[in-house]
């Protein structure tokens, strides 16, 4: 069970008994979806094995059907995952290998857990990496490879293409999370310096049968950019990912060794990602067994039960976090002024992936400015607050997962001496809500399923 910490503070800061009140409702429906996409409950849920009977989605596996059974994957639920697919199948397992974000707490006695680094990729996530592939590679037509994939993954399982370096790698990764880049086109650029992503796993365990469980970390589950698609068709090409790095002014920068590989494969002196005409396509079964819809359904439902008015507004949220943010804060406003889209005691929700131009030197994560964009909008307000986290527990390069903000916090922030115009402008909204001790807390939560709004008005 995930519990957000030091809720009594959180809820203390609303001053007011109303704002005390929406915190409360607020961090509930936080709570409740990070436990609807607990990965252990999801597998046990959607997994079963009778005899030798393996059932999942609709599609069923005679484990006796094959020699042997691999466990391969990455991802900041793979741990998790992993943990509860050993505890259904046990013994059928033949051997396997998952990295996992660094101080992994999980325990698995047959698949091994290899720890590495997220988010930027090390020699580790190399190493564990090359170990799959090698798994993969040995497996014969009468084996059974599944893998076990989530958010992260991309970082988690590096095998750089050619010349690149892990650190040339781990150097244009980061310049595209900092430029605002969408996660499918931080992937598209993976996909093309990568061995193991954008199809080529499924490509060299072939003819392997592959079952892929996927934990959905990107904004409409698109499968080839889930942890950049290892056993998926890829659709993007060479050319796109030049694109991609000349979109965010990032190709003259780009090291070398990524520029030499990618000019190479639009030339078509390098092989082109596996695309879906594959043959090594048709013995893989993709299934998504938990996404952000499942999240912030959760959320939805725990409003519902505490007689709130609701609306689950999206799954497939996009855009600046301070754009979005100030949207929310407006509904909220809306709400408080006409009733629309619904009347109060209303509970919105609304999740997916926002992202962060990073230009001045702060700290944050694109939950917490989302809710420091919040805070100066929603000014005067009583009984309406915003909170915002990301499910991983991780929010930005931070220990915090996010962020609470209500018609009090710009009131309380400018007795401090805080501006919300100065803290936005360089991007640090964590030295901003840690200072209110508005920040949300959960510690890595073993999932993965991109970020959860929700609006409480009262």
């Amino acid at each position: 069970m995930v519990t957000i910490d030091k809720k009594e503070q959180l809820i203390k800061n609303g001053e007011t008994h109303l704002n005390q009140q929406a915190r409360v409702l607020a961090l509930k429906g936080l709570e409740s979806a990070l436990n609807a996409v607990d990965p252990r409950q999801i597998i046990k849920s959607r997994l079963s094995l009778r005899g030798s009977t393996m059932r999942i989605n609709g599609y069923s596996f005679d484990l006796k059907d094959f020699r042997s059974i691999y466990v391969v994957g990455g991802g900041k639920a793979s741990g998790s995952m992993a943990e509860a697919l050993e505890s259904i199948l046990g013994k059928f397992v033949t051997r396997g290998l998952v990295n996992v974000p660094h101080g992994s707490k999980h325990k698995t006695e047959i698949i091994t857990l290899h720890e590495a680094r997220h988010p930027i990729p090390d020699e580790a996530g190399v190493k564990g990496t090359r170990r799959m592939l090698e798994i993969a590679e040995q497996a014969k037509g009468d084996a059974l490879i599944i893998c076990l994939i989530s958010g992260g993954g991309s970082s988690l399982m590096p095998l750089p293409r050619g010349e690149v370096s892990i650190a040339d790698k781990g150097k244009i990764t980061d310049a595209l999370l900092r430029s605002g880049a969408t996660i499918n086109e931080v992937n598209t650029v993976r996909k093309h310096i990568s061995d193991f992503k954008g199809g080529w796993l499924a490509k060299k365990a072939y003819p392997a049968t592959i079952l892929n469980l996927i934990l959905s970390d990107v904004v409409g589950d698109p499968l080839e950019f889930i942890a950049s698609g290892p056993t998926v068709p890829d659709s993007t090409t060479f050319g796109e990912a030049i694109n991609v790095l000349k979109r965010h002014g990032l190709l003259d920068g780009a090291p070398e060794s990524v520029k030499k590989v990618l000019s190479a494969g639009e030339k078509g002196i390098i092989l082109e990602t596996p695309k879906a005409n594959d043959e090594a396509f048709k013995k893989v079964f993709n299934v998504v067994v938990g996404n952000n819809r499942a999240a912030t359904r959760a959320a939805r439902e725990s409003f519902r039960s505490a007689g709130l008015n609701t609306c689950l507004l999206t799954s497939v949220m996009e855009g600046e976090a301070r754009h979005v943010g100030v949207m929310l804060a407006s509904m909220a406003r809306e709400i408080v002024a006409s009733g629309n889209p619904v009347q109060k005691p209303a509970g919105i929700v609304a999740g997916g992936e926002t992202t962060v131009t990073v230009t001045g030197e702060g700290r944050g994560g694109r939950n917490q400015e989302l809710a420091l964009a919040v805070a100066s909008k929603l000014s005067g307000c009583d009984g309406v607050v915003v909170a915002s986290l990301s499910t991983d527990g991780i929010d930005g390069p931070t220990d915090a997962a996010g962020a609470i903000a209500d018609g009090r916090t710009f009131v309380r922030a400018s007795k401090l001496g805080l501006s919300v115009e100065q803290f936005l402008a360089v991007n640090d909204s964590y030295t901003f809500f840690s200072q209110l001790q508005d920040l949300i807390s959960t510690g890595p939560t073993g999932t993965n399923v991109n970020d959860v709004s929700v609006i409480v008005v009262l």
